[in-house]
């Protein structure tokens, strides 16, 4: 970030996180930050998760109103356009760019989502009730959320409201496709 000069963009994202291009090419940040609101899929790229869509992912500002990542990422939320004006305290410059993106959570194989779970910050989900193999395989058939919070996902069409590179490269992700 030392070369990026002080109206450059800085985006941030999670690895699982991905900001749409069409949309990123065509933005024009009108307020002082902005938050990437995308789709939120679980197990496989075509299981939504219509719970948490849409999903508050990449974030982007100028380099000059960068406080720091964890700030952009802890405090730019959207509730905060909810708080009354007198909340000063609350960071409300905030713009909510709609079909920003993708989120692919926990698209890996049940043995990695088993590791991840057991070393995840959360160790309340590292027990066997969440962390086992066998439990993970049968939430992923049936489509229900890891955590007990009775969620069923939605099986949707992998249609050209997708990356590209998805589109592309549907070979690549016949293991992560839900049939």
């Amino acid at each position: 970030m030392d070369k990026a000069k002080s109206d450059d963009y800085i985006i941030f994202s999670d690895p699982d996180e991905i900001p749409n291009p069409k949309v990123l090419n065509k933005l024009k940040l009108k307020k002082r930050y902005g938050i990437f609101m995308q789709n939120s899929y679980c197990y496989k790229i075509n299981l939504l998760n219509s719970y948490e869509t849409p999903w508050e992912g990449s974030r982007i500002c100028k380099k000059k109103y960068l406080k720091s990542i964890d700030w952009l990422r802890q405090k730019v939320l959207s509730k905060n356009l909810r708080y009354p004006f007198f909340r000063i305290d609350k960071e409300k410059r905030i713009q909510l760019i709609a079909n920003g993106g993708w989120h692919f959570n926990s698209l890996m194989s049940p043995k990695e989502i088993s590791l991840k779970l057991r070393t995840f910050a959360h160790n309340e989900f590292s027990s066997k009730k969440f962390s086992s193999i066998n439990v993970i395989k049968k939430k992923i058939k049936n489509r229900e959320d890891l955590f007990l919070r009775n969620q069923i996902y939605d099986k949707v069409n992998i249609d050209k409201s997708y990356p590209d590179y998805i589109l592309k490269n549907m070979n690549l992700f016949k293991k992560f496709i839900y049939k």
